[in-house]
Formats: structure tokens, C-alpha cells, sequence
């Protein structure tokens, strides 16, 4: 995995929101899934930030859907994983795993 392809924090749970809503994966959705799972609440500037930076560099792609009178007349824009993603996201857990085997966390002497 090429050093710029490491997926960072907030990366990772963008795409694993994305992965868990499926066809549902838009803006609100993945904003509301971040909130209900990791108790993360995020602008839905900093999350389209971030949509946008995935985008970019090919691991997600978007399309509009079609426009619905509830939000007055305005598109949806849908996310999803692309293969590129979804290896990028798989090799950024292998990395972790392998960091983390035959480490031990001790407390003894630490305030919890």
C-alpha cells in the first residue's frame, strides 16, 4: 500500500458508514449513522469535506439523484464504494492488525 493510499480516522468511518447504508448512503444518512454508532457528531460541511477529498482520490464516486418536492425540488447526491476504496479501506485494517498483534496494554500505575 503506497504511503498516500493510508486511510485516515474519520476516512475510515465515512467509508465504513458508507459500506453499512448501502443505496442509502448520502450526506444525512452517513452524517446520522456517524452520530448513532460512534457518537460523532459532524458538520455536514466537514463530512462533505471529506466526501469530496474520497472522491478525488477515486475510492468513492457519486451520483445525483432524482429531485423530490420534500426537499424542495433539490437532488440527492448518493455515494458508494469503489473497488479502490474498498482495498484501500481492507489494507488500512491489515496495517492496524498487524500493528497492533503482540502489543499489550497495561494500566497498572494508570488513572482510568
Amino acid at each position: 500500500m503506497a504511503k498516500s493510499r493510508f486511510l485516515g480516522e474519520f476516512e475510515q468511518f465515512v467509508l465504513l458508514a458508507i459500506l453499512r447504508l448501502g443505496e442509502q448512503a448520502y450526506g444525512t444518512t452517513i452524517r446520522q449513522i456517524l452520530l448513532d454508532v460512534i457518537q460523532r457528531d459532524v458538520s455536514i460541511g466537514a463530512l462533505y469535506t471529506t466526501l469530496t477529498r474520497l472522491e478525488d482520490k477515486g475510492l468513492i464516486r457519486s451520483a445525483m439523484g432524482e429531485a423530490t418536492a420534500e426537499r424542495g425540488g433539490r437532488a440527492k447526491k448518493y455515494f458508494e464504494i469503489t473497488a479502490e476504496g474498498k482495498r484501500a479501506l481492507q489494507e488500512t485494517r491489515q496495517s492496524l492488525d498487524a500493528m497492533w498483534r503482540d502489543v499489550k496494554l497495561s494500566f497498572v500505575g494508570v488513572k482510568q
